[in-house]
């Protein structure tokens, strides 16, 4: 019973994540959702980017700390590890959905590029983003990253076990291309707003802290091999050159990051 409610959790974890990332995407483009962020009640700017910012702290909080190593070994002790990831994955969600939620507009134009060839630009780039962050996740194990596959593995009783170090097609040129998904999203906007440029700059800086971060865990998770791949590969912007394995080392540097 436990490893069919471990199961049940998991998929219930997973299909509230995807329904509030859609929503997501829908809130900062504009698209189909009652509330995006240039919507809703208008208050004094200044209070509003204080209430965001505020927000936004509160998601990049739980988010860093609940992904951190030291952080994890504490908290299995009190969680299963199969449903581990899926619990943080839970929170994350929710502290998102509380930003998506409660975000104040600042409708102050920025910029206005609508109907010019740039503003079109800037909107095919805006889906170039999600599709890149979205098969990013699938190139390093998107089951795995949102706790399914640990959850299938607990119900089926087998051993579930960290993923080796691999560096598949993306991963080969930017060590991190599912947060340059995020930055390129965020920051395509034919239409830019006050609010939206907070939003923007805020998230940017929480992905170079973050970055910061989770490849101080990379390296010890993983040594002088991810010290090796950090050396040849640039962090967020591709530089033109592909990242090669040594033959000895495929197997290895073909599992995930």
């Amino acid at each position: 019973m436990k490893r069919v409610l471990a199961l049940v959790y998991g998929i219930a974890v997973y299909v509230f994540f995807f329904g509030t990332f859609l929503y997501a995407i829908g809130f900062v483009g504009r698209i189909g959702v009652p509330k995006t962020i240039d919507s809703g009640a208008v208050s004094p700017a200044l209070p509003s980017a204080v209430f965001d910012a505020l927000l936004l702290s509160v998601f990049a909080i739980q988010h860093s700390v609940m992904a951190r190593q030291g952080f994890k070994q504490r908290w299995t002790q009190i969680v299963s590890w199969y449903v581990e990831r899926s619990t943080y994955v839970l929170a994350a969600t929710l502290a998102l959905a509380f930003v998506l939620w409660q975000w104040r507009p600042i409708p102050n134009v920025i910029w206005d590029l609508r109907g010019t060839f740039v503003g079109s630009a800037l909107g095919i780039l805006f889906w170039v983003g999600w599709a890149i962050l979205l098969l990013s996740t699938f190139l390093i194990n998107h089951f795995e990253l949102f706790g399914l596959q640990q959850v299938l593995a607990y119900a089926r009783g087998k051993e579930f076990h960290r993923p080796a170090f691999r560096v598949p097609l993306f991963y080969r040129w930017i060590r991190h291309p599912i947060y340059l998904g995020f930055v390129i999203a965020f920051w395509s906007a034919p239409l830019m707003t006050a609010g939206h440029l907070l939003f923007s700059v805020a998230t940017t800086g929480y992905i170079l802290v973050g970055i910061y971060f989770e490849e101080r865990d990379l390296i010890r998770a993983y040594g002088d091999l991810y010290l090796e791949y950090r050396r040849k590969v640039p962090m967020l912007v591709p530089m033109g050159k592909r990242y090669k394995t040594k033959s000895n080392a495929t197997t290895n540097a073909e599992q995930g990051i």
